[in-house]
């Protein structure tokens, strides 16, 4: 028989359907689920020319909670690190083109 250890965020009495193995985990998640609640009282009491849905200002708080460290960099003036695109692949055709039209290599001179 094995016994497991599950962490579970409770938040205003109630547990969260998300549970965790480790407890570092938790507690981050339980971190961003604070910011968030801030990020969305924010937007609510800030005076914003647009209506927008509890439902929609949710959704941004926690998107925006989730991405913590890309926000604080965009605030302080700095580009977003974005992970790298890959290139895009040459179809074997092109290659095998660019290969003929590529010059044969210059013979040496045997030594003697």
């Amino acid at each position: 028989m094995a016994v497991i250890t599950k962490f579970v965020v409770v938040r205003n009495g109630v547990e969260l359907d998300n549970e965790f193995l480790v407890k570092k985990e938790a507690e981050a998640y339980d971190k961003m689920l604070d910011a968030a609640e801030n990020l969305a009282a924010f937007i609510r009491d800030g005076d914003l020319k647009v209506a927008l849905e509890a439902g929609i200002i949710d959704a941004i708080a926690v998107f925006l909670a989730k991405n913590g460290p890309e926000v604080t960099r965009i605030l302080k003036g700095l580009k977003p690190i974005r992970p790298a695109l890959e290139k895009p692949t040459e179809p074997k055709e092109r290659l095998k083109e660019k290969s003929a039209k590529k010059k044969p290599a210059a013979k040496t001179k045997p030594k003697g």
